[in-house]
């Protein structure tokens, strides 16, 4: 397929955010699309994955992954299928997953991208509970948690793309799980649609009033997606030995003021607790592993995924905003093509 004076509409980051993000931090332009070299593939761009996390990799400052640059395309995992390949490892009509970026054409090396199968799930799925979301929920809880049946296990952000997961491998594994969310909708998915024994409303009323209820014995585990003010109350009600797995801090990211940390951290002494950050890619050789038992979960009915696809690369600026906002129910999906084009 020849891509002679064919361009790919792209959003590059223009400037680096003060709070809230806006469609001025970003330059949406039109360049014409780069021939793949030696071991490359182009990639054309379906769907994309839009993340908490790209938040942070707009600041620039270290973090466990380099910034985006002033001037590049904005980063961002997604899903296309390859129209041309000079790599011996793919052919013409696959469907890849990797980090593709914000645009309509990713010309990439093909060691960067990975074959899936929309046979085996639909491909939104290959970016939420088989993409980097389910990835995050399995090693978080499962190597860092280590649930016991019988434990109580809480996570916040609970009907978010990580959250959603968290909670149903932990009902897999045998324990009672308590979900923080907010709206009445999203506290009636995870109980009635996905099987949480709690839902904590915590627009509705008081988060420690909620928590002295539904953990009378304590957290054994809290799985943090949110930070801030809901992380000091999860602290404050750690059983002995708990553990706190710190996966995000979405409450935080906009701050144009100190970030917020928790000031019941004796908790942890008293209750000879453990915190601890995890990033996902830490755990890139074991995917497989992650991806076997996800893929058998969802086959059997113990895991449902759910996505919110919103259509349009044009909308990358405020549908990412969806995100700080509260306003996404599950995976939050920007779709760039139809999958038949």
């Amino acid at each position: 397929m020849s891509t002679t004076a064919a361009v790919s509409r792209q959003f590059k980051l223009a400037k680096r955010p003060i709070g809230m993000p806006n469609r001025s931090n970003w330059d949406e332009v039109s360049e014409a699309i780069r021939e793949p070299g030696q071991g490359e593939v182009l990639v054309k761009v379906l769907y994309l994955s839009l993340d908490p996390a790209m938040r942070g990799w707009m600041n620039e400052g270290r973090s466990y992954i380099p910034p985006v640059k002033i001037g590049e395309v904005m980063r961002a995992g997604g899903v296309g299928r390859i129209i041309e390949s000079k790599s011996p490892a793919h052919a013409v009509g696959d469907f890849v997953v990797g980090t593709l970026g914000v645009q309509e054409y990713a010309t990439v090396p093909g060691t960067d991208v990975n074959r899936v199968d929309p046979l085996l799930a639909p491909l939104p799925v290959y970016l939420s509970v088989l993409g980097m979301p389910g990835m995050t929920a399995y090693f978080g809880l499962l190597d860092i948690g280590v649930p016991k049946p019988g434990e109580t296990v809480v996570v916040s952000g609970a009907a978010g793309a990580v959250g959603l997961v968290v909670g149903q491998i932990a009902k897999i594994k045998g324990c009672r799980v308590v979900g923080i969310a907010g709206g009445a909708e999203k506290c009636a998915f995870i109980k009635d649609g996905l099987g949480f024994d709690a839902a904590i409303d915590y627009k509705a009323e008081e988060l420690h009033v909620a928590l002295r209820r539904e953990c009378p014995k304590g957290i054994d585990i809290y799985f943090d997606n949110v930070g801030g003010d809901t992380l000091d109350e999860c602290l404050a009600r750690l059983a002995f030995h708990g553990r706190v797995i710190v996966c995000g801090a979405i409450s935080q990211y906009n701050n144009t003021t100190p970030i917020k940390g928790p000031s019941n951290y004796l908790s942890l002494l008293v209750n000879r607790a453990r915190m601890q950050g995890m990033v996902v890619f830490d755990y890139t050789p074991r995917f497989g592993e992650a991806v076997k038992d996800l893929a058998r979960w969802m086959a059997e009915g113990k895991i449902k995924p759910r996505e919110d696809i919103v259509a349009g690369l044009e909308t990358f600026p405020e549908t990412l905003l969806k995100l700080f906002k509260g306003e996404n129910f599950g995976k939050l999906i920007l779709k760039v093509a139809d999958e038949a084009d």
